[in-house]
């Protein structure tokens, strides 16, 4: 015992020095032969050296093992790149009876990604001695049993392979048998007990021997079982297998209880000596139970379990036959089934490496996964994967049925921001069989794309007089990328509004570009005003859009209405003076306001107040000319008040009041003083254009000598009308309305075509200046005077009067208000 004892010790310390590894100079793999029940720990090999690795850059590279076993049995030692023993290997446990067990291991390299084939090979080694299923085995033969007789043995069971499993038997002395063994290509040598001597059972009855079975290990290990020999009398013919060894074919997965083979034996004995029952014999596998039944009286093997190729491709079933007589002997037949394969088994897919997210800037080429396939089946074992064509990826296959997913084309997230491919692996087999496997890919944002506004320009309305710091609209824009790069940021680019800076206007909120007044805006002084809006948004870099947003102020009804003639005289009422001949729509003079706002809040309405007579003048609602309604009378005071309101169009209303003074004078030439004479109806009932028209038809020759005398007299009193002249400048006066108003009324006003063309002009309102001069001595018409020259003028919304230097200053400092324009104009009157 002490000689095995040391050998076995030696035999094991040249397995454990034992290395073998083969390099493929094209994958780089490696292959390692290693002894099993190695101790944890145990040296294989150092793969860093052998796959010509730097072992510094395992573990900066991720250096993996990746295995299809549910125990990691090796491992590396990213220190020292070497492979060790992580959980004892059992061969026979791994492996079986398996004439070559290979580990099959996966190193896993990445940046840059790279897969090697560990292959480490287990040597078996002698640590299984052989063993016989039953300790004891009772035989019964019959005394009559011809010298030369065999009777099988059961065979003893090594879970060693190779040499190691079991190679001999031997019997133990004695004088009626010895031991017959052989071996065939079909199955595993089977002692057989050879008859050499007549058996007499009235000499021994029984007989007790020992079965020793040997393996070829070293230290040569052993295995022992008794036979009990019973010696029986009479009953001296068994049965006999038609066959001796039954070859059958079938194909796997066939469906249970279909028969597989019929084992038939024959006994030429009568009655129940010639009666044969079958069974399994005590060596056929449990396996072969699990899959298979046995009719014990028509000796039928059918199926009763899975019949799976990739189980087992073959199946050994030792049948034996016995008759029902005293002292049968069994007899044995051998059944050997070849399953043959079918197409059964999937494609199995095995992901060896994903990448779950990638940049979509990354280049073409870029690993995103790597996968091995693998299909169970024989002669099926091509395998051809694909992906969808309508994605920017591609299947580079290599040898060993691996394959790398690689970007083959332009990744864009504002597109497509996650993927799911799906792998199809078909195997060649007859019907193929597909494997699929979806495999996520998203991808990651980069800021590639620059915010933009939903508009390119924004137009916003403010009410003048409005409240700093109230909010007055707001801008919105967009951005195709997501989180920090989609992440907006408004602000108010740098520039100028009339002299200022734009940030003094207006402010933005910078989150959400809501603007807000900074000011409180004056119509009057500023209508529109522009802004440049900038957003940009978090990326790195930065990305930024600008957007115009134009301002423009709503006007209100903040300035009462400006009578700027006739004006008072002496800070009093105004005056004038009539003829006490003036007949009915004599016309007296013309009332003239203005409105610094815009608008409805600038049309002006006209409407007597508080006349002294209220039948006497009237007011014409649209112009504001005061007109007779009827003769004077004896009765009637010579000095006449009128009240004159002007009130605006504006919400709420605005106005302002007159009061003129009109002195009645006699006079002898009535009816050349007249503007015309209107009979006895008044000018409210009648077109005052046809009556005027009817009175220039009727009175050409006296209007002609009128003219010539006024013009004697306007050119002799020029210096003294300038005296009692005041000017007035507006901005806002010039408006079509007002025209068609003046030219309504007053028809004998005559216009030059110029001052009609500026009226007609769609541009912004004009500055004009009017003169009015009434004339003491000529109190029987007017003489209306517009022209830009150097006079005093008229704030419009206080009334008070200006040099014409200080409305020249304030005419340089608006940029945008356009030049005078002068217009001449005479009012005469009709006999």
């Amino acid at each position: 015992m002490a000689f095995l004892l040391n050998s076995r010790i030696s035999q094991w310390l040249v397995l454990s020095l034992v290395l073998i590894y083969l390099s493929d100079s094209v994958r780089g793999d490696v292959r390692y032969s290693i002894p099993e029940e190695l101790d944890l720990g145990g040296f294989v090999g150092n793969i860093a050296t052998d796959l010509g690795l730097n072992v510094k850059q395992l573990r900066v590279r991720r250096f993996r093992m990746v295995t299809e076993n549910k125990k990691e049995y090796l491992a590396v030692n990213l220190k020292t790149g070497i492979l060790f023993i992580k959980e004892k290997i059992d061969r026979e446990q791994l492996c079986e009876q398996g004439l070559t067990c290979v580990l099959i291991l996966e190193a896993v390299m990445e940046s840059p990604f790279k897969i090697y084939r560990i292959e480490v090979e287990i040597l078996d080694i002698n640590d299984n001695a052989p063993a016989f299923q039953r300790s004891e085995v009772d035989l019964e033969i019959l005394e009559l049993t011809p010298v030369g007789t065999t009777f099988p043995l059961q065979s003893a069971r090594d879970p060693d392979a190779g040499t190691n499993s079991v190679r001999s038997y031997q019997l133990s002395p004695n004088e009626h048998f010895t031991l017959k063994s052989y071996s065939d290509s079909e199955t595993t040598g089977i002692p057989e007990l050879l008859l050499e001597r007549p058996l007499d059972r009235e000499q021994q009855p029984t007989h007790r021997l020992t079965l020793t079975a040997f393996d070829g290990g070293n230290p040569e290990k052993f295995g022992t079982a008794q036979i009990m020999i019973t010696v029986l009398d009479v009953n001296d013919n068994a049965p006999v297998c038609e066959q001796n060894i039954y070859q059958i074919t079938t194909a796997e997965n066939v469906p249970k209880d279909t028969l597989i083979v019929k084992v038939t034996a024959v006994d030429i004995d009568e009655g129940q000596n010639g009666e044969v029952i079958y069974s399994f014999s005590d060596h056929t596998p449990e396996k072969v139970r699990e899959v298979f039944s046995l009719d014990s009286t028509n000796g039928e093997i059918r199926v009763t379990g899975r019949v799976d190729f990739e189980e087992a491709d073959n199946y050994q079933m030792s049948v034996q036959a016995k008759d029902r007589g005293p002292y049968a002997v069994a007899v044995y037949c051998k059944v050997l089934l070849m399953v043959t394969d079918v197409n059964d088994n999937y494609p199995q897919i095995i992901t060896s490496y994903t990448s779950s997210t990638i940049p979509e800037d990354a280049s073409p080429n870029t690993a995103v996964a790597a996968l091995r396939v693998t299909d169970r089946d024989s002669g099926n074992t091509d395998v051809d994967c694909s992906i969808p064509r309508d994605i920017p990826f591609k299947l580079n296959s290599s040898s060993n049925k691996y394959y790398t997913l690689v970007i083959h084309g332009d990744i864009d997230r504002e597109k497509v921001s996650d993927y799911n491919i799906t792998v199809t692996c078909t195997d060649t087999g007859s019907p193929p069989l597909s494997t699929n496997k979806n495999i996520r890919v998203q991808v990651s944002d980069i800021n590639d794309n620059a915010p933009g506004f939903t508009q390119p320009s924004f137009t916003m309305y403010v009410t003048e007089n409005n409240v700093i710091g109230a909010s007055i609209g707001s801008v919105s824009a967009f951005d195709l990328d997501s989180n920090q790069n989609a992440k907006l940021t408004y602000s108010i680019l740098q520039s100028l509004v009339h002299g200022l800076p734009a940030s003094t206007l207006v402010s933005i909120n910078s989150e959400n570009g809501v603007l807000f007044a900074h000011h409180s805006f004056d119509y009057e002084q500023l209508e529109t005003f522009q802004v440049h809006v900038q957003v940009k948004d978090a990326g790195s870099p930065p990305l930024s859009s600008n957007a115009i947003v134009n301002l423009i102020i709503v006007d209100q009804n903040d300035n009462a209405p400006v009578i700027v003639s006739p004006l008072p005289n002496k800070g009093s009422a105004a005056e004038d003076t009539i003829p006490r001949s003036a007949d009915s729509g004599y016309f007296l003079t013309k009332v003239i306001a203005t409105d610094a706002d815009s608008g409805e809040n600038a049309e002006l309405s006209y409407q007597l107040r508080e006349p002294t007579d209220e039948s006497l003048f009237t007011v014409a609602g649209e112009t504001g000319e005061i007109w007779t309604i009827r003769r004077f009378k004896h009765k009637d005071s010579l000095r006449q008040s009128i009240v004159i309101l002007v009130r605006d169009n504006g919400t709420p209303s605005l106005s302002s009041t007159l009061t003129f003074t009109v002195s009645v004078q006699d006079d002898t030439t009535e009816n050349a003083n007249n503007i015309g004479m209107l009979r006895t109806s008044g000018p409210w009932k009648y077109d005052l254009k046809f009556y005027l028209m009817v009175a220039f038809g009727s009175s050409s020759f006296v209007l002609l000598v009128v003219i010539i005398i006024l013009v004697i007299k306007v050119q002799g009193d020029r210096n003294e009308m300038n005296n009692y002249c005041c000017c007035w400048n507006s901005s806002y006066l010039a408006r079509k309305d007002s025209l068609h108003d003046i030219q309504k009324a007053s028809v004998h006003l005559q216009m030059p075509p110029n001052y009609t063309d500026a009226y007609d002009s769609e541009t912004l309102p004009q500055q004009y200046r009017y003169e009015v001069c009434p004339d003491p001595a000529m109190n029987d018409f007017m003489f209306l005077k517009l022209h830009d020259s150097v006079a005093p003028m008229i704030n419009i919304k206080n009334g008070s009067c200006i040099t014409a230097e200080h409305g020249k200053s304030s005419q340089s400092t608006r940029k945008d208000t356009p030049g005078f324009h002068e217009v001449r104009g005479m009012l005469t009157l009709k006999s």
